[in-house]
Parts: structure tokens; C-alpha cells; sequence
């Protein structure tokens, strides 16, 4: 997901997508101190009721594109990606694989937006991506050459739940997203 392009079209109504990735904006400029409190509900106030894509810029038209630590790129040539546990996940992943595989496991990790992206670039390796209970998952995105992709969560956004997004393109390889199994064990 990147910042909207507003300078294109200008009078083009705002979604609440863009008006939310602009609060976003506003809000981490706060947090590194580049504005102050004051700057910070002034601007708040101007992009909350924004209703062109004019109004809306000119709400963080002099704060940086990239919100830091927005998006997450994490590349590997022979070796697997992983991440699991306790983590912090940015709004978006980019991740590139050249031989090797890509395994997320999102049921245990910190994440504060309601969307994610997730685009994955790899050639010979598959991906397993382990959602959050409730969560839902696009994979329409995904184009594949030799492989497939298989998902067992809803795909259809829920209110209030968890949405991801999965972009991008596989030469060889599977792509599974599902939610985390529970082990139950029984002692007698």
C-alpha cells in the first residue's frame, strides 16, 4: 500500500482509506516531533473533512512520503524468510525470494492497522502465511506460473476484523494462507 498520488487528481473525492492513511500520517509526524500538538489537530481536523484529494494533501504537504516503518522489505537469495511470535508488522510487507521459502506467522504479532499488503516476489520457494482467528485474505493478486495457491480463510472483508492482501508473483512454488491450528492435548 503507498501513500495516494494526489497531485494527478486533485478534485477526485477522498476514500475513508485515504483519509485514514493521512490521519496515519499526521499522527507518526506528532510521534517524531516534527509538528506539535497544536499543528498536529489542526491537521487532523483538515483531513478528516477533506472531501477532494486537494483537501486532503494539503494536510501533510510538507511531512515526508513514507510514514517510517510503513513498510517492511525483507529479501533473501538462498535462505527462508520467517517471522513468528511476538512482532510488530508494518501496514505493508515486501518480500523477495529467490530460492527459498516465506513463512509469516501473523496469529501472534502486533497489528495496529486494519489492513495489510503482503507482496511476495519469488521464484523457486512456496509461502505460508498464518493468519490471526477471524482475519480474512485476498490472494486475487497473486500471479502464478507453475504453482498454486490455496487459501482456507473467508476472503470477503470483515468490519472490525483483520484484512490482508496478498500481491505479487510466484515462478515455482505454493502459497497457503490459513488460520494457526490449535493442539489440544488431553491428560488422563
Amino acid at each position: 500500500m503507498t501513500t495516494p498520488s494526489f497531485p494527478s487528481q486533485p478534485q477526485v473525492r477522498v476514500s475513508e482509506h485515504e483519509r485514514d492513511t493521512i490521519v496515519q500520517r499526521v499522527q507518526q509526524a506528532f510521534a517524531d516531533g516534527r509538528i506539535s500538538s497544536g499543528e498536529m489537530e489542526e491537521r487532523l481536523e483538515r483531513a478528516l473533512t477533506a472531501g477532494s484529494h486537494s483537501d486532503l494533501a494539503a494536510a501533510v504537504a510538507d511531512l515526508p512520503g513514507d510514514v517510517p516503518g510503513e513498510v517492511l522489505r525483507l529479501k533473501s537469495t538462498k535462505g527462508r524468510v520467517r517471522r513468528t511470535g511476538d512482532w510488530r508488522v508494518p501496514r505493508e510487507l515486501r518480500i523477495e525470494s529467490e530460492y527459498g521459502g516465506v513463512s509469516l506467522d501473523l496469529s501472534q504479532a502486533v497489528i495496529e492497522h486494519p489492513e495489510l499488503d503482503i507482496d511476495l516476489r519469488l521464484q523457486y520457494g512456496s509461502a505460508t502465511i498464518l493468519l490471526p482467528a477471524g482475519a480474512t485474505a485476498d490472494i486475487d493478486g497473486v500471479e502464478l506460473e507453475w504453482g498454486e495457491a490455496v487459501t482456507r480463510v473467508p476472503g470477503r472483508r470483515r468490519p472490525g476484523r483483520l484484512h490482508v492482501r496478498v500481491t505479487g508473483s510466484m515462478a515455482y512454488g505454493r502459497l497457503k494462507v490459513r488460520y494457526r491450528r490449535a493442539w489440544f492435548r488431553t491428560y488422563r
